[in-house]
């Protein structure tokens, strides 16, 4: 049975709808980064999420052509994941939209190295004539956070966000979003597919003790 790593790392990726606090290791990610609203059909998000899904599956199907990944094993593709803030904005203002910038992630298995990162993005280029440069081998630790489940609509977040935030002060915590630590989501589900009061996305923030007076 193929790796899942929803399903080995739940801690990570199938927190309840409740906040908690969890410290974030170290991952590789492919990356790719962007701006402007997420929800414009021909917008640059839109546009450049298959980029990274086609990597990641040359990836995930590589134990089929002759380059040889050390220490593979057949995995799931994780979820797709996405980091977001604006310009002198410290948090969200889902009003703005427009004015997103973004870096959307997928998790690579740790026996990806950058060696291989590059030859799969030659494998895809060359596969489907496509320009896929803008993919980037992301490393990124992450640290201490806060993070709920929210469900439904992605504009009803600020409701999940408040009770996060409310959880981390009640515990001695406070917001550490910087230029560095970002909002973060993973979508669990499809909004294609998915009605949107049923959608699944795990947000997250990144926290700090609150110094001592």
């Amino acid at each position: 049975m193929a790796f899942d790593y929803k399903k080995e790392y739940k801690e990570f990726y199938m927190p309840k709808n409740r906040p908690s606090i969890v410290n974030i290791p170290k991952m590789n990610y492919l990356a790719i980064r962007g701006k402007g609203d997420p929800n414009e059909e021909e917008g640059d998000y839109k546009n450049t999420i298959g980029l990274l899904y086609g990597v990641a599956y040359t990836i995930k199907m590589s134990y089929k052509n002759n380059y040889k990944i050390e220490g593979f094993f057949q995995y799931v593709v994780p979820p797709l994941e996405g980091f977001w803030w604006q310009d002198d904005i410290k948090g969200m203002d889902y009003e703005r939209k427009e004015e997103l910038n973004f870096i959307s992630l997928i998790r690579l298995p740790d026996f990806v190295s950058e060696k291989d990162f590059k030859w799969a993005i030659e494998e895809a280029t060359n596969k489907k004539q496509q320009d896929y440069s803008r993919v980037e081998f992301f490393t990124y630790d992450e640290g201490l956070c806060v993070q709920c489940m929210h469900l439904g609509a992605y504009d009803d977040e600020p409701a999940t966000v408040d009770l996060m935030h409310q959880y981390m002060r009640e515990n001695g915590y406070e917001l550490d979003i910087t230029d560095q630590r970002y909002h973060h989501e993973i979508y669990l589900s499809d909004p294609r597919k998915c009605d949107v009061n049923k959608l699944k996305t795990v947000i997250r923030h990144p926290i700090k003790k609150i110094a001592s007076q």
